[in-house]
């Protein structure tokens, strides 16, 4: 074991290193080393699990000649200056589990050999130069079903282009809870020591450990198109998922309503279309929402949960969107908002009526009790002058006696 990790080395790797054929765990990650990786790094020792060399600035070619039967569990190589392609003799490291290549200039078409990894678990390769369509076609007749443990997976930021590949997405079971007699079933990432980089909510993770179900899928920043996978959906152990900034057309499915665990949902800067599925807002978990730059259309669906709480920036950039939070306000919101005016007023005429016709009521009987009660006192005074009672009551009455 030689750990020097963070130690501020400066200059180049020696080959001499080589010469420690029992070595099992090589770290020298996160100092300012330069030069070109020694090719004998690659099959020096059978017994090395652990190479670390992230974090440099090492320059040239992958190593080439990786062993048969080598018991290689860990290889990171992030954040280098690395070029050319990948070699294809990683292929013989069939032990792998973390395969971190990210943040380099590797040139290269995806490495369809890959399906070979089959207990690879965490696969970077995000921000360099791979290029071409990731390929699904060739797994229907295929014995192999590759990523079956795979729980990060990220290819972001590079020139891939073509659909989504719905037939890896589809064997990505280590992502998905599976129920075995009523219980969960799902592979956990122990890398004690082992540290590589994650990145979401558009920040850089070095994780050392991840003790619960976990996992990530990042195809941002590429060019992939059509339509995106319904299959998906299936993937219930995903927290955090990043589609942007491709050209991927059609719907939002509503499948993504069963990604119970997913805490990030990055689609922005693509050509979705249609409305945003109220499936969504069964997300409990779900932290940060960005649709933004889409032709969505439609109303915001309407939750009291987790859905409720995203701002405007969410939904920005989709000119048929409508509705809470953004200051568009939907057809129907408008009509009703115009109907409850309308009804206000009404109600107000309605009570004032009510009320002025109870107070006329009640005029009417003051003044009638007024006047009745005048004329019975005229009329006892004055005896009942028979010019009063012709006048008010239109008779004749003729005097006692004629």
């Amino acid at each position: 074991m030689l750990l020097l990790l963070r130690n501020n080395l400066d200059g180049t790797i020696p080959s001499s290193i080589c010469n420690l054929s029992s070595l099992n765990i090589l770290q020298l990650s996160e100092n300012r080393l330069q030069g070109r990786i020694p090719q004998c790094l690659g099959n020096f020792s059978t017994s090395l699990s652990v190479l670390g060399l992230n974090g440099n600035q090492l320059y040239g070619p992958i190593p080439t000649a990786f062993a048969d039967g080598n018991e290689l569990e860990y290889l990171n190589l992030n954040g280098n200056k690395l070029q050319g392609p990948l070699p294809k003799s990683l292929r013989k490291c069939r032990r792998l589990q973390v395969l971190d290549i990210g943040n380099n200039e590797i040139q290269d078409s995806f490495p369809l050999w890959i399906k070979s990894l089959q207990k690879l678990q965490v696969l970077v390769m995000r921000s360099n130069k791979f290029h071409g369509k990731v390929f699904s076609d060739y797994l229907k007749n295929d014995s192999i079903l590759p990523f079956q443990n795979l729980q990060i997976f990220d290819i972001s930021h590079n020139e891939f282009t073509g659909p989504l590949p719905d037939g890896y997405f589809q064997n990505l079971v280590a992502m998905m809870n599976v129920r075995t007699n009523g219980t969960e079933e799902g592979n956990w990432l122990r890398y004690e020591g082992k540290s590589f980089t994650l990145v979401f909510k558009g920040f850089e993770y070095k994780l050392v450990e991840i003790l619960i179900p976990f996992a990530s899928l990042d195809f941002s920043n590429n060019t992939f198109n059509g339509s995106i996978p319904n299959s998906i959906g299936k993937l219930n152990l995903l927290r955090f998922m990043n589609l942007s900034h491709n050209m991927l057309k059609g719907k939002i499915p509503a499948s993504f309503g069963n990604l119970s665990e997913l805490e990030q949902l990055d689609l922005s800067s693509n050509q979705l279309q249609g409305e945003i599925p109220w499936e969504l807002t069964r997300l409990s978990f779900l932290e940060s929402l960005n649709l933004s730059n889409n032709l969505l259309s439609g109303p915001i669906p309407h939750s009291g949960g987790q859905f409720s709480t995203f701002e405007n920036n969410s939904y920005m950039g989709n000119p048929g969107l409508c509705g809470y939070p953004l200051t568009k306000k939907c057809k129907d919101d408008a009509d009703d908002k115009a109907i409850q005016p309308m009804l206000q007023r009404e109600g107000d005429d309605s009570e004032f009526l009510d009320g002025f016709t109870w107070q006329a009521i009640v005029m009417g009987y003051g003044c009638g009790l007024v006047f009745g009660v005048t004329m019975g006192c005229l009329a006892l005074l004055y005896r009942r002058p028979m010019w009063l009672l012709n006048f008010f009551f239109g008779g004749s009455t003729k005097r006692n006696g004629n």
